[in-house]
């Protein structure tokens, strides 16, 4: 599935922050940031600490939620993350920025991402916000699959997990039964 620029991306931003397990630095804060193609400048110390707050509701989206509450999930995190969206040509192409060009780092992350979610919540489907099926894992994750039924977060979960369950049907077809033992 190909997501826009501006929703999968920042749909995917979204997934990385809600798999945040403690706050980052501003700096590592900004890394994470520029991976997703966010560039806003310098991440303050207090800016990293809304974004982590942040996070902790982004992660409500992710998994097994039924489609209402999904919905009302996202609703109110494109009321608290609105922003004044423009239209650009930075590039030389229109296209949508969900964020004036002079909000904050924290501001201009709370715009994207709760747009990023809508996005592939009406354009694609509310099932592709996923958590990872791996028990030990659980890891959010966009699935940007061509059938939209993935249920891993990567293939290693996935191979991993196939492989806990062969061995658990082989330990159970493996003991000896009682009609086979000799004396």
């Amino acid at each position: 599935m190909h997501f826009n620029h501006y929703g999968g991306e920042a749909a995917r931003l979204a997934a990385d922050l809600a798999n945040l397990t403690e706050p980052l630095s501003p700096v590592d804060l900004e890394q994470l940031l520029a991976s997703h193609s966010v560039e806003h400048g310098g991440v303050t110390g207090g800016q990293a600490k809304e974004i982590w707050t942040w996070s902790r509701r982004l992660a409500a989206c992710f998994g097994p939620v039924d489609l209402e509450q999904r919905c009302r999930t996202v609703n109110a995190l494109l009321t608290d993350g609105s922003s004044r969206p423009h239209v650009s040509l930075h590039d030389g192409h229109p296209h949508l920025h969900y964020s004036g060009i002079d909000t904050d780092a924290a501001a201009h992350v709370r715009a994207v991402t709760a747009a990023g979610l809508a996005y592939v919540v009406c354009f694609a489907s509310a099932d592709r916000l996923g958590r990872c099926a791996r028990r030990a894992c659980g890891v959010a994750f966009v699935d940007t699959s061509r059938n939209g039924r993935r249920t891993y977060c990567s293939v290693r979960c996935a191979n991993n997990d196939a492989v806990a369950r062969h061995r658990g049907r082989r330990s159970v077809g493996t003991r000896p039964s009682a009609a086979s033992e000799t004396p």
